[in-house]
């Protein structure tokens, strides 16, 4: 196991070497994020494309990995490629919702034809069939997962470090589920992303020189998606929805609360506000790096009760999501998370 480290600080170390480099790429193509509106709070123009420099480590700690890739790290990777392109073409010059949300489901299908896909479900009820194959309902069930995660990492990118730190944590949860489980491979993976992420957090972190751009966080929620099928998902002896759903919590119950939010106004859910919890935040006079700690606190909580739910049965482990999320909702509610803000 004491590779797992060793990879994940080299991974780092490319990352931190090679994010300037990015920077100056993304100076040179104009992929800089100008204040233009409300929602934004940052005040002076900022590069993007961040996410090309955790991209290009991935690969690089990938190969590292066994030098030979695997159909799964293959499709990993032409998947995470195909994010990345869009990404950068998103960052130069904005892409529309339909055109980012195709480049995803094409991602998605090289998953799938790689063989990365969700193929079961945990029974709660298991006294008979403990698990249920889902059979031709594996493809459209796992483009809904990968999008759906992708988006939400994006969705929550508002604020310096934010979205590449919540991704560190969700690495390091999954890491260790993936090394309970025996799941050596997918144990590596997060390993590696998670040292991608760690060498470029300097530089993102408030006052933060680079964003990570679409690049990064469709990327980030890409990997984690991929990687939690592999590891958590795929595994039998895994509580299969709720330690990926505890995993990415934050960011997934923020995606949904911004929907239901904008339905209940009359809104487009693809129209952005300010009412991410980001945001409420910041309304509550906190600072950037105060609201940026507060969320990688509660993401922690929940990254170590998906831990605990490895460790119990399968029904406690489903009371145990129901109650994250009774407490996840009713808090929501009561600070005026479904609220409409422009």
């Amino acid at each position: 196991m004491s590779n797992i480290y060793i990879l994940a600080i080299i991974t780092a170390l490319i990352s931190f070497i090679i994010t300037p480099l990015v920077k100056q790429f993304a100076i040179r193509v104009n992929a800089i994020d100008i204040p233009k509106d409300e929602r934004r709070v940052h005040v002076k123009p900022v590069p993007v494309m961040g996410g090309l420099a955790i991209y290009i480590s991935f690969v690089i700690g990938t190969i590292l990995y066994n030098g030979i890739l695997t159909t799964s790290q293959l499709g990993i990777i032409i998947g995470a490629t195909i994010i990345v392109v869009g990404g950068i073409m998103d960052d130069i010059k904005e892409l529309s919702p339909k055109y980012k949300l195709l480049i995803q489901i094409a991602a998605a299908i090289c998953l799938i034809i790689a063989g990365v896909r969700i193929t079961i479900l945990t029974n709660p009820f298991r006294e008979f069939y403990p698990y249920v194959n889902i059979g031709w309902v594996t493809i459209p069930v796992t483009i809904i997962w990968i999008v759906g995660v992708t988006n939400a990492f994006n969705l929550i990118d508002g604020l310096d470090g934010l979205a590449a730190g919540i991704a560190f944590i969700s690495c390091v949860t999954l890491m260790i589920v993936s090394i309970i489980n025996g799941r050596l491979e997918p144990a590596f993976l997060t390993a590696v992303l998670s040292g991608a992420i760690l060498g470029f957090l300097p530089y993102n972190f408030n006052p933060a020189s680079i964003f990570m751009g679409d690049t990064g966080s469709q990327l980030l929620g890409f990997l984690l998606a991929a990687i939690s099928i592999e590891g958590a998902i795929k595994s039998a002896t895994a509580f299969v929805i709720a330690v990926p759903i505890l995993a990415f919590a934050l960011p997934i119950y923020d995606t949904l609360f911004a929907m239901i939010r904008r339905k209940a106004n009359g809104k487009s859910i693809m129209q952005a506000d300010k009412g991410h919890l980001h945001h409420r935040l910041l309304d509550m006079g906190l600072s950037q790096k105060q609201a940026v700690i507060i969320m990688y606190f509660i993401s922690a909580i929940l990254g170590g009760i998906a831990i605990i739910a490895m460790q119990i049965s399968n029904e406690r482990a489903y009371f145990l999501l129901a109650l994250v999320m009774v407490i996840t909702v009713s808090t929501a509610w009561k600070y005026g998370i479904f609220k409409h803000k422009e």
